[in-house]
């Protein structure tokens, strides 16, 4: 991965290393570390496309079913619209 710093001067494969270094250390599960991430990832592209679904699906490269099945598995999660 060839990549631009960012204005700390990381790439953003350092910041990942760094982040998964501190979340073992802190003793999170694996698992909650993919939940985590996958949320906080579908959150910024929903946000992107202005809480279309169909738009984030797209931009995520999944099925459109599937990203409603994850958004309302979520508790508390944003309020989407499909069109």
């Amino acid at each position: 991965m060839n990549e631009p710093p960012n204005e700390n001067g990381f790439t953003l494969k350092t910041r990942m290393e760094r982040f998964c270094r501190e979340a073992v250390d802190k003793g999170i599960l694996f698992s909650e570390a993919a939940d985590q991430f996958e949320r906080c990832f579908i959150t910024e592209v929903l946000q992107r496309n202005n809480g279309n679904i169909i738009r984030t699906a797209a931009a995520l490269g999944i099925h459109r079913n599937t990203l409603s099945k994850k958004l309302s598995g979520w508790r508390g999660g944003q309020r989407t619209n499909d069109a």
